[in-house]
């Protein structure tokens, strides 16, 4: 009997000690996420950060995704009710699997299960190794036999332990999107969220950098992770400084008015977390998520981009047929690619003629457009460019046609006065009625014209007084089914038409995110053109996207030169909305020769690598360049800002270039008869000299709102 309990205790030790060691990497070329399962079986995040030769220190730090109703003290990852009332949830480990992709990812899948109610929880980790990028969601299963009530669901949970952390988080409205600031977090809840359904970046954007350590990250210094949602609703990032400096970051769909009933045997699943980890500044954490976008998860992100000139501007609401088809010569005069309609071409009952009516009411109106869209695509493409259209399907005007044979295919509140933003009121997606007629729009615009070659699909108002009939009970379902039958639409439309460009604009850009980027190719930051306040707008929006999914264009809007704007629209993805007939004789061949040179240089602009190497946020002007994979090729924009009189620019020192190779400067985009008075320019230098002595890329007189494009190319 003594032996046998020897063998007993003796076979509990080693079991005991066989859990201890349960160790889950999910991996990078350069970083780890590591997790360990304890004795009482729950899993732990012991360690984040550079990938280690020796992980045996790390210890079971926090649980990886703590639930509500335990003994965890803060904000919990996930909080479920049960059908008895009870709060909680015990998730224990299971088992976990990992799969190598062939894309060259890795997933791994960690299974969680309370034993006593039989709920399931699936952490999914997706590892992009080469690009140090990792995805993170999570499914939750209902395995009981009646409803079960969730009111907590992250899409992940991070912990940290650090001396000190700074917040960087990107803010904004209308034509002001994208605006910086950074601060200290401090003892309690810091919480970046959006409640508005639709549109629902327009004043915080889901995307933030930390820093970990005594001082804010820089550019090119400092530990840090970079985080965005891949969701196109409401979202919440929850920062958490508790009693002893651990930080806890919980990132998912914001559960503000979305508690979700959860029948027996249905899943829940997340959107991805995305992140990635620093430690040598902000510089290479964008670099790594623009390589990981272009690859995975934008849209033909490998790929090229067409150039555009866009009629807004030069028309508004006030065309008609004869008009566009002029300006198809102003397009092609110019050398861009394609020709995009904006709004106002559609209506038959009730024109759009102004933006208080026609919203739903997809079809061309005919007094504007007595031949149709079809005649414009068919003039476009005898001229020798591409044609494209604006459209606005999640939307309806109240004065439409659609909206009288269906107001019950609308978001609105019962027993309540409309309201209205734009004139316009939100489609309820959540109706799969209302989902096959959102397919239909796009469906029957490229049936009819199999030639249509690019959408611009806007979303100009957020949900207010949200209510659907549709779902009856279950109203804290809209914010989040809303999404997901967007996506359903969007899948739709890409299996179909696999590879239409498409740019994504909500009134500019209040609908930014992964979610959303795999069906588009592009997207518009701001209806705000303006040079300046373009800087500033494309700048934010460059520490988490790649430039050929940030579309510019060359408008009249601001009082900077023609060469400044387009200099700053070329920062990007370029396009112009302008009317080019008015330009002079010496504005029309820059603009040619302008067009020309991008083409040349775009390829390193939309798959290079990025180096802000001057940020306009800590000086009158912003300089950043971009250089190829292999140090062959580069491109330098600066731009002089509101510069004081006779400010001292000192030379920059360049980033990305290969230090034994030897590179010629050559200022391009000069006004016709104007030489260029940089003393760099047309010269040699090596690489070594580049990065560690620099040279002056900006004017010497400092004006304000001026600019400079060099092309940097390897020579002999």
């Amino acid at each position: 009997m003594n032996k046998l309990l020897s063998f007993f205790l003796l076979f509990s030790s080693l079991n005991s000690l066989a859990q201890e060691v349960i160790t889950i990497k999910v991996s990078g070329k350069d970083t780890e996420l590591i997790f360990k399962v304890g004795n009482n079986k729950r899993i732990y995040q012991s360690y984040f950060g550079v990938k280690l030769t020796d992980d045996s220190y790390a210890d079971k730090r926090f649980e990886a995704y703590p639930a509500g109703g335990m003994e965890f003290e803060f904000e919990p990852a996930i909080r479920a009710v049960h059908t008895d009332g009870n709060p909680s949830l015990e998730l224990r480990y299971v088992k976990h699997n990992v799969q190598n992709n062939a894309d060259g990812s890795v997933q791994t899948d960690i299974f969680l299960k309370d034993q006593i109610y039989n709920t399931e929880v699936v952490l999914h980790y997706l590892a992009y190794s080469a690009q140090n990028v990792f995805k993170s969601w999570v499914s939750i299963k209902n395995a009981e036999k009646k409803e079960i009530i969730l009111t907590n669901y992250a899409s992940s949970m991070l912990h940290f332990k650090a001396n000190k952390y700074f917040l960087t988080q990107f803010h904004g409205d209308w034509a002001k999107e994208m605006k910086m600031q950074e601060q200290q977090l401090t003892s309690g809840i810091k919480v970046i969220d959006s409640k508005l359904g639709t549109r629902a970046n327009k004043y915080q954007a889901p995307h933030f950098f930390l820093t970990l350590g005594n001082q804010p990250s820089t550019e090119d210094t400092g530990e840090l992770i970079a985080g965005t949602l891949a969701w196109t609703g409401n979202f919440k990032f929850s920062f958490e400084l508790d009693n002893v400096d651990n930080l806890h970051i919980a990132a998912g769909i914001n559960n503000y008015a979305s508690e979700y009933h959860l029948k027996p045997e249905e899943t829940f699943t997340t959107p991805a977390f995305i992140f990635t980890y620093s430690n040598k500044g902000k510089g290479l954490a964008s670099r790594n998520l623009h390589a990981w976008a272009r690859k995975f998860a934008v849209l033909d992100g490998e790929k090229g981009r067409y150039t555009l000139l866009n009629n807004w501007e030069a028309t508004g609401f006030k065309f008609d047929q004869q008009k566009l088809v002029s300006l198809f010569d102003g397009a092609k005069s110019l050398g861009v690619d394609l020709f995009l309609l904006d709004d106002g071409w559609f209506g038959e009952k009730y024109p759009r003629d102004n933006d208080k009516t026609s919203l739903g009411d997809w079809m061309a109106d005919k007094k504007k457009l007595p031949d149709g869209v079809s005649y414009l695509v068919k003039s476009a493409t005898e001229k020798g460019i591409k044609f494209g259209i604006w459209i606005e399907p999640e939307m309806v005007s109240p004065k439409s046609d659609l909206y009288e044979k269906h107001p019950d295919w609308v978001l609105k509140l019962p027993n309540r006065a409309e309201n209205y933003q734009r004139n316009q009121l939100v489609l309820d997606l959540t109706n799969p009625k209302v989902q096959d007629y959102v397919f239909k729009i796009v469906d029957d615009l490229f049936t009819e014209n199999p030639n249509l070659a690019y959408l611009k699909w806007d979303c100009n108002r957020t949900i207010t007084n949200g209510y659907s009939s549709y779902l009856g009970y279950n109203q804290s379902h809209l914010y989040i089914d809303y999404t997901k039958a967007l996506y359903s639409v969007l899948e739709k439309i890409r299996k179909k038409y696999p590879h239409v460009p498409i740019m994504l604009c909500s009134g500019g850009g209040g609908r930014v995110d992964y979610g959303a980027m795999k069906y588009f190719t592009e997207f518009w930051p701001s209806d705000n053109t303006d040079g300046l306040e373009r800087v500033f707008i494309q700048w934010g929006f460059s520490y988490f996207f790649p430039a050929n999914t940030i579309a510019n264009h060359v408008t009249s809007w601001g009082k900077q030169s023609l060469k400044f704007r387009t200099d700053v629209a070329m920062m990007d993805k370029l396009g112009y909305d302008i009317d080019v007939a008015e330009f002079t004789k010496d504005e029309l061949l820059f603009s040619q020769q302008a067009i020309a040179n991008y083409k040349r240089f775009s390829p390193t602009v939309y798959q290079g690598n990025l180096y802000r190497l001057i940020s306009p946020y800590e000086n009158n002007r912003a300089v950043l360049m971009y250089s190829d994979e292999v140090k062959n090729n580069a491109v330098l924009f600066a731009y002089n800002l509101s510069s004081r009189y006779r400010e001292v620019f000192n030379p920059v020192k360049l980033q990305g270039l290969d230090p034994s190779k030897k590179y010629k400067i050559k200022e391009i985009n000069l006004m016709p008869n104007v030489k260029s008075a940089l003393a760099s320019n047309d010269k040699i230098y090596t690489g070594e000299y580049l990065m560690n002595v620099g040279i002056d890329v900006s004017k010497t007189n400092s004006e304000p709102l001026t600019s400079v494009v060099l092309e940097i190319t390897t020579t002999n």
